[in-house]
């Protein structure tokens, strides 16, 4: 399972010496390496999703940090558009190296510590190539497809033995995340499989299951804060979750969920969830997904009441309230209200003249919630293929001064504090309003990246 791993020619000299020191002279944790092709001139470490140091790269695009008070967990450090997990303990020299062109793939490590990592990013890439396998696996009968996971599921389990074995001194947190990053991804197709099967069904009907087939069950915890945004866990969870709700008699949807499922999504999140902060998280990410995934301002407050009922978070209840408010304020079939823009030379414009006599997407956004690098490539696409419609990309929040490169400048706008346009924009989160030639909003809330919003644009590319 492990690839040839290429270590450091060039070690940092500071690290070297700090290798050289007594146990007891050391008492910190040290992170460092080498960024080739850098996406930008700064490295986040993240604990539990708050960032706790940023690293700055020098003149030959290295980075070195001392970290104090660290604990034994998961960590994950984002640099440009993307990010990957770490396993640090008090007193690791860790050190990375990777090619943002090739970053998952390149990515390698050395010093105190590097065992455990490398052996977490083989899991990873690992579980990238099963992809492939499982697009087969899943048109399989249920027989045959749990012969699959059983035939892998060994495997792994050997994998993880082999490991403990020849790391005797290896902490069990440790051999719980490896187990985790071995055998949750596999878990998670078993809990995907009904529904992937059922979409290369002729009649498209869940598989007949024998009780058997989630053993698996008995080896998953479910209740653990500390992994509740590493990806094996997350994705495993939120795959039990929603076949859990389809086993209450729903039949397969290809996420236009209704919002009866909702509601038992929501109902079931609250009953196999006892974690308070892992409950409050999977209840905020289902309302909100599903409402941009339908990507219409005609919302439905039912599961939205129940929300508000389960959740124990009081921001969260906040934002979602604000959510249904700026929903709301703009109304289909309505003169959109004006409100100033201002462009990347300062100057503000009335958005009315902006959009004048032109079919429109206004998307607002902040970098809190959408990358530059998917709103650029995520535009460039939709501006290729409706050539009939100005997409306008208007920031909301962040450093409004910075724009986008390799993005029109012309069609790059931002709000001050003081711009109309917050009355729709309490929430924060990003949104698309459709507007036609003579200003009349076409849909008032809607999601770029949503299915749903293709009729919308077709509709408003012929308009």
């Amino acid at each position: 399972m492990h690839r040839p791993l290429v270590y450091f020619i060039t070690i940092f000299s500071s690290l070297v010496l700090m290798n050289c020191k007594t146990d007891k002279e050391t008492t910190s944790t040290y992170f460092g390496g080498k960024i080739i092709n850098p996406k930008s001139d700064h490295i986040i470490l993240y604990f539990n999703e708050e960032p706790i140091d940023t690293f700055f790269l020098d003149n030959n695009n290295k980075f070195f940090g001392e970290l104090t008070n660290v604990k034994e967990g998961l960590y994950y450090f984002f640099h440009g558009n993307e990010n990957q997990y770490i396993y640090l303990e008090p007193l690791d020299s860790l050190q990375i190296r990777l090619n943002t062109w090739d970053f998952d793939e390149s990515l390698v490590f050395a010093g105190k510590g590097a065992e455990r990592n490398n052996i977490l990013i083989d899991c990873f890439l690992e579980t990238e190539k099963d992809d492939k396998l499982f697009y087969k696996y899943n048109k399989l009968e249920p027989k045959a497809f749990q012969q699959k996971i059983d035939s892998i599921k060994a495997l792994k389990f050997e994998t993880l033995k082999q490991y403990i074995a020849n790391h005797p001194k290896e902490t069990k947190g440790f051999e719980k995340v490896l187990e985790i990053a071995l055998t949750y991804p596999l878990y998670a197709r078993a809990e995907k499989y009904p529904l992937s099967y059922s979409r290369y069904s002729a009649k498209n009907v869940f598989p007949e299951l024998t009780e058997s087939f989630y053993n698996f069950r008995t080896n998953v915890t479910f209740n653990d804060n500390s992994l509740m945004y590493y990806p094996p866990y997350s994705y495993y969870i939120r795959n039990f979750l929603y076949n859990k709700t389809y086993s209450l008699g729903h039949p397969p949807m290809n996420k236009n969920y209704s919002p009866k499922f909702t509601i038992d999504l929501l109902k079931t999140i609250n009953s196999e969830i006892a974690s308070e902060n892992s409950k409050n998280a999977f209840l905020k990410q289902t309302v909100i997904s599903h409402f941009y995934n339908k990507s219409s301002c005609n919302i439905n407050e039912e599961p939205f009441d129940l929300f508000f009922k389960l959740s124990s978070n009081e921001n969260d209840k906040q934002q979602i309230e604000n959510l249904i408010n700026d929903t709301k304020a703009i109304k289909a079939n309505n003169k959109l209200k004006n409100f100033k823009v201002i462009d990347y030379t300062n100057v503000a414009h009335s958005i009315k003249d902006v959009i004048r006599n032109k079919n429109t997407v206004l998307y607002f956004w902040n970098p809190d919630n959408v990358s530059e690098w998917y709103l650029k490539s995520r535009i460039e696409y939709l501006e290729n293929k409706y050539k009939n419609i100005d997409f306008i990309q208007i920031k909301i929040s962040g450093d409004l001064k910075n724009s986008i490169d390799n993005l029109d400048i012309k069609s790059q706008y931002y709000i001050d504090k003081i711009s109309e346009a917050h009355n729709f924009l309490k929430s924060k989160m990003p949104r698309s309003i459709l507007v036609n030639k003579k200003g009349i909003v076409i849909n008032g809330y809607a999601s770029i990246s949503s299915y749903n919003l293709i009729p919308y644009l077709e509709k408003l590319n012929q308009y």
